[in-house]
Parts: C-alpha cells; structure tokens; sequence
C-alpha cells in the first residue's frame, strides 16, 4: 500500500467543458474562440496544486471502478494518490459548462447529480497518517469523517462556496482553517464590512478564518490576532479566473503542512 499523502481531501471532482469567447461576459453574446475539455473541481484542483508545489496530495472520495475511468487517469497524471479512494460503479464526476469571458471572467453552469462526498467508513488508520483534510461544500454529505478526522488531530481547511443550511452550518463549525469567497461570507453572516463578517465566523476552535475577493485580495483574522489583516494580490494580467481560488486552497493546504 502506498504512503498515505500528508494533504487528502474529498468533493467536487469534474469535468468541465469551457468556452472562450471574444466580449466580455457582462456583453450578453460574444463569437467563440476555442472550446476545451479539462478535469477540474474545487478538491481535484487544489489537490493537483498541493503536487506542483512539491507537495504530496491524495484524493479521498468517490472514484468509479473503471480501471479506464477518465478522471481517476487525470488525477494520476497529475500526480494525486487515489489508492485511498474508495470506489464506486455509479461514481461520476460534475459536470461543468464554463464560458469564459475576454476580461478573464467566467460563468459555471454544473449539474452536481453526482456521488460526492466519501465512504462513511473511511478508515481512521488512513485519516491519521496525514496532516490536512481539504474539504468542500459537498462534505456535508460525509460530515462524521470530517468530525472524526478533526478528533484524530487534522487540520481541516474548509472550502465552502453555498450552504444547504443546518449541515453547512455544522459543517462550517468543523473547519479550522475556513476559507470563504467574500460574497458567501455576507450571505451566511448578514454582516457587510470583512471585518464583521470575520468576527461573525470566528470560533475559539478555529486557527484562521479567510474571505478571498478575487482581485482585491484576501482578509484574514488568524487566532493570534484579534484585528482584520489585508493581503492585496499580485498584479497580473488576468487570462482565465478558473480554477485560481482552488488552487489557493492548494497552496494553503501545502504551506501548513
């Protein structure tokens, strides 16, 4: 059996079908310029992040049995364990049209009719052995191996973009390295200002609570600190946002290993 990766997550994992058009999205039509097909998914993607930064990542949740299955051929490519993956033949992965606009934006229509989630007896013995859990809003659906990995001493970074009420809520509470986009956060806490919304989520059980706001960077409330930190971005020209948030996450996961 191989190592088990210090970085396992489980959720979305997809398939994306996206289109570049020549206008801006806000333009309402716009002329195709070229059509792709990619693997992506919040976990998938920050996951293959975690391996390009040297790191060592494995995915945790559904995969089908098709020893030919698309997705698992993908994660492997990328370097991501899947031998801890527990399988399934009804397993697929999203399904994800994206239009991606002349200034970078983009649109995602999903169809999530998927198993997400992971086995409700994913063993301890495998949890124990790695230092991070990237979870997504999909881990409402395996909320006991997040409450357990948690107990076995993981560090559980949350990526949460939606809410289905209660679960999310309990869900939100399990994560101690929560990461929100900014507009999620002042839905679910009602507040207006970062600084309200940080200290609406912050927890004495949390390590870090951050609200990422794409181009205008990220705010940050650490349990050291009792004030709002602001981390503008670097400057880039942007080509495509897909997938940029994820890969934060990656990025995240790795430096706390």
């Amino acid at each position: 059996m191989p190592t088990v990766p210090s970085i396992l997550g489980f959720g979305a994992i997809a398939i994306d079908d996206i289109v570049y058009v020549d206008q801006p999205l806000s333009a309402g039509k716009g002329k195709v310029l070229q059509s792709a097909r990619a693997f992506g998914g919040n976990v998938a993607t920050a996951l293959a992040a975690v391996v390009r930064l040297g790191g060592t990542a494995g995915f945790a949740g559904w995969l089908g049995s098709a020893a030919d299955d698309a997705v698992l051929r993908d994660l492997v490519a990328s370097g991501v364990e899947t031998a801890f993956a527990p399988r399934h033949p009804d397993a697929r992965p999203v399904r994800s049209r994206i239009t991606v606009g002349s200034d970078g934006e983009r649109f995602i229509a999903y169809d999530d009719d998927a198993m997400l989630g992971t086995a409700p007896d994913f063993p301890d013995d495998i949890l124990s052995r790695a230092t991070v859990l990237i979870v997504d809003s999909y881990a409402i659906r395996s909320l006991d191996v997040v409450a357990r990995a948690r107990d076995l001493g993981l560090a559980i970074l949350g990526d949460i973009e939606w809410s289905s009420g209660p679960a999310t809520e309990r869900l939100i509470a399990l994560c101690d390295h929560l990461i929100l986009p900014l507009g999620f956060a002042r839905t679910a806490t009602g507040c207006r200002s970062p600084a309200e919304m940080l200290d609406a989520l912050w927890l004495p059980s949390r390590s870090a609570v951050v609200l990422t706001d794409g181009g205008r960077g990220v705010y940050y409330r650490g349990r050291e600190e009792t004030g709002l930190w602001h981390l503008p971005p670097h400057r880039i020209v942007v080509v495509d946002s897909t997938g940029a948030g994820d890969c934060f996450h990656g990025a995240y996961a790795h430096a706390l290993t």
